[in-house]
């Protein structure tokens, strides 16, 4: 799935989305940077987005826009773990859940690369499942992002993991990255157990 064209978001499965907004319209990157070349505060915020245009990446044998990397499990004083997104298998990634201990609070980390062309309006949206019932349902903006080498990082707000007895036990998740133009730039399932404890 990672080296295969965007998909389009398949009906029933769309992720919430801001009323009232409307994606702009998909420009080049050379059109961008010659738009409203006379607007003084436009061109900060195009330096800003573009790095001043020094550092785009556009690699040859790549044409992705957007490479995710990395999703990571973000505790409190605990080290990061860390789900590698570049596999050539993400269907793999479910067999290999988590431990969260129940009650905790966590956060959930994207990293990753932009290509080529700005992206603009990226999302993340995950369904969370346990036994078959959706359980929890969230998209969160990322942003927009200009084609850098360097790793972009998105974190997203701070969420509890469920407590109690009932609710310990095996979660699945389904999570998607979506761009403005609501095409799904990676899909993957993986899944995570809320304990008692870490063990």
């Amino acid at each position: 799935m990672a080296d295969e064209e965007p998909q389009a978001i398949a009906e029933g499965e769309e992720e919430e989305e801001t009323p009232g907004y409307k994606a702009p319209a998909l420009k080049s990157l050379d059109e961008i940077k010659t738009l409203d070349a006379d607007d003084p505060s436009l061109n900060t915020y195009k330096n800003a987005l573009l790095g001043g245009g020094q550092d785009v990446y556009a690699p040859a044998d790549d044409p992705a826009r957007v490479r995710v990397l990395k999703l990571a499990l973000v505790v409190g004083d605990r080290a990061d773990v860390e789900l590698d997104l570049t596999g050539a298998d993400l269907s793999t990634l479910k067999d290999k859940p988590f431990t969260i201990k129940e009650g905790v609070e966590y956060r959930i980390k994207l990293i990753f690369k932009v290509q080529h062309e700005i992206v603009a309006g990226l999302r993340y949206h995950q369904v969370i499942t346990r036994k078959g019932i959706r359980v929890d349902k969230s998209t969160y903006m990322v942003g927009s992002y200009g084609p850098k080498k360097t790793e972009h990082a998105y974190m997203t707000p701070v969420e509890e993991a469920p407590k109690g007895m009932l609710q310990r036990g095996h979660y699945n998740v389904r999570s998607k990255l979506i761009d403005d133009d609501k095409n799904v730039l990676l899909e993957w399932d993986w899944a995570f157990d809320v304990k008692k404890d870490w063990e």
